[in-house]
């Protein structure tokens, strides 16, 4: 019986450290020494080794160590399941069994009572723990716990308010393509800061991005194309010189503003024409960043303003998007750090043949190397 209960704890032991369950496999491993401990100096020892005979100092410092491990595993025990409890408490009280032989002052009915709980109790754990192990089920009870640490209180976050996929990974990026297809506002990552984006074929989530920010209705909402080939795909009134400068600043951190027309519906703004930018000009940029770039390819044109409440800073990290305006987004594409801690440099170009090109707004481009970029441009 003492071969068999010990091997039969060591064999659960085992499989609970395999399941990454150290305190299960720490526990059946401390039952089985104890076990198998217990059961050798009591029934041989005592006989052979004469132990009564004032050579149980030993012992007994071996049962007090017992007494003082297990008194640890008692108190994980009781966050983790009743069984376990009720094992490491009755080898508690064999641990006491254990001492008072080695002092000669066990009663053998206190003896009997706790070998045959602590049979009972060791032999349902263990089968419960290879049972369940083997079958990766709960099939046997273990109970409750008796107390939740407070730590697993902080594992438990509360959800975020909107989806928030990871830009690394398609899935992720095809999911807020397909919210700013159906007309959904969705906070992206940019070249420079986080943005709010709205597709141009839905006037209605363009005029959302507006309520969101609490956005001026005066202020205008540029537009993000993939690259200069759409552009010239629509076939805008740009001159030459027009054309040099922008090859030149895309991709990048400037945005020009340009001359609106009709060639923006071939660009593909269609219904939303008439809310992005102002009634005779239009800020057009292209990012140099892979993730957006292949959005607005599977989108189109994104009407993009910065991912902030009006007149506050910028936002630089996914989290602030969601903490900030994340009750009132369909999703955030989340990107970690932005690249850049200010937004984009604009540029006013629809003059830039008769006076050249002025500085609307310095961002993180500073304006005297556009004005270098401008001035190369137009002397070459």
């Amino acid at each position: 019986l003492i071969l068999i209960g010990g091997f039969v704890q060591l064999l659960a032991g085992f499989l609970a450290f395999r399941k990454y369950d150290h305190l299960g496999g720490a526990a059946f491993l401390t039952f089985s020494a104890l076990w198998s401990s217990y059961g050798a100096t009591r029934i041989i020892s005592g006989h052979l080794m004469n132990i009564a005979g004032g050579n149980s100092e030993g012992f007994t410092v071996g049962a007090v160590a017992f007494l003082v491990l297990n008194a640890f595993l008692m108190i994980l025990a009781s966050s983790l399941n009743v069984v376990l409890l009720s094992m490491t408490l009755a080898m508690e009280l064999l641990a006491i069994c254990f001492l008072l032989f080695t002092l000669e002052n066990l009663p053998l009915p206190f003896e009997i009572v706790m070998l045959s709980l602590f049979s009972i109790i060791c032999f349902y754990g263990a089968t419960a723990s290879l049972a369940n192990s083997m079958f990766g089920k709960d099939l046997m009870m273990m109970g409750p716990s008796l107390f939740t640490a407070e730590s697993s209180k902080k594992d438990t976050e509360d959800p975020p308010p909107c989806i928030c996929p990871r830009s690394h990974r398609t899935s992720g990026l095809r999911t807020i393509a397909d919210l700013l297809n159906t007309g959904a506002v969705c906070g992206v990552p940019t070249d420079t800061v986080y943005a709010l984006a709205a597709s141009c074929r839905h006037p209605q989530a363009i005029e959302k991005v507006y309520r969101i920010k609490d956005r001026p209705q005066e202020k205008p909402i540029c537009i993000f194309i993939s690259n200069l080939d759409q552009l010239r795909a629509a076939a805008p009134p740009i001159s030459p010189l027009l054309w040099e400068f922008m090859e030149n600043v895309y991709p990048g951190g400037i945005g020009c503003i340009i001359k609106k027309g009709e060639w923006l519906k071939k660009l593909g703004v269609g219904a939303g024409y008439s809310k992005v930018g102002t009634q005779d000009s239009i800020m057009i940029r292209v990012p140099d960043l892979t993730v957006l770039v292949h959005l607005i390819d599977m989108t189109g044109p994104l009407a993009i303003t910065s991912a902030n409440p009006s007149g506050e800073v910028d936002s630089t990290h996914h989290d602030m998007v969601i903490s900030r305006l994340g009750h009132k987004l369909e999703g955030v594409l989340c990107d970690g750090e932005s690249d850049e801690v200010v937004a984009s440099t604009v540029v006013n170009c629809t003059k830039i043949d008769e006076i050249g090109i002025t500085i609307v707004r310095e961002g993180c481009i500073p304006a005297g190397k556009v004005m270098q970029i401008f001035e190369r441009v137009k002397n070459r």
